[in-house]
């Protein structure tokens, strides 16, 4: 665990209840909402499964929003060690690819972003526990992090109960839940505002904003960027404990 979280106290962990469920969106809103603040920040992905190559580099498009988003740069092999290119379950690629995860390492590039930036916001790899290898899983790296978790909760049918297992397990390894986020991916859901209102009554750590469903122009330059600044606009900072 991270000796020296008491002098990082803007660095998290952001996790979500599932995969596709807006953790990209809300780390690179986070680290936009930290560059308002003129917070050096930077964006690290330990794990990515599924990319592009162009022009003989990988490419995968969460890491590079993250990159888009940071306002420090940052050598690719610290901000995602472990970039794979089949779009599937990281152990199973891992295995594949013949790819070695070693949460020695990723805390080791996590040490060297933490020299270039006042802030390092890491997003873990689909839900808490989603397997790495044989032995280890995200919830063993962010545990080997030692980082305050930030639970992106996507608003859909059964979230309610995805939210309180996650933080169950955020919980079980230790770690301090400082804030989640309401991210809007089902626009039809019944009742937001009464499923919000039962996980801000059920979970120990403020509601720091909710995003509502924001379109991607697929055909403009930047989309994905801008798609980040105004879901920044939906985050208060100042709640995170």
């Amino acid at each position: 665990m991270n000796k020296n979280l008491h002098l990082r106290p803007h660095d998290y962990f952001v996790t979500g209840t599932d995969t596709e469920i807006g953790k990209t969106l809300v780390s690179a809103a986070l680290l936009h909402a930290m560059a308002q603040r003129e917070w050096r920040s930077v964006g690290m992905k330990p794990v990515a499964a599924g990319a592009d190559l162009r022009d003989g580099v990988l490419h995968n498009e969460d890491v590079d929003a993250l990159i888009a988003a940071s306002s420090v740069n940052a050598p690719l092999e610290w901000v995602c060690p472990y970039l794979m290119q089949t779009p599937a379950a990281p152990h199973i690629v891992a295995q594949r690819e013949q790819v070695t995860i070693s949460l020695p390492h990723v805390s080791a590039c996590y040490r060297q972003l933490t020299q270039l930036a006042d802030a390092v916001v890491v997003e873990g790899v689909g839900g808490f526990c989603v397997p790495l290898n044989a032995e280890h899983d995200t919830a063993d790296m962010a545990q080997q992090l030692g980082l305050p978790v930030i639970l992106v909760v996507g608003l859909r049918l059964g979230c309610i109960n995805h939210a309180l297992l996650s933080a169950a397990a955020i919980a079980a390894r230790g770690l301090r839940l400082a804030g989640w986020v309401a991210n809007t991916v089902d626009p039809g859901m019944l009742y937001p505002a009464d499923n919000i209102a039962a996980l801000q009554a059920r979970l120990a750590a403020p509601l720091i904003g909710q995003i509502p469903r924001l379109d991607l122009s697929t055909d403009t330059v930047g989309a994905e960027a801008r798609l980040a600044q105004r879901a920044a606009a939906y985050l208060d900072l100042n709640l995170l404990k």
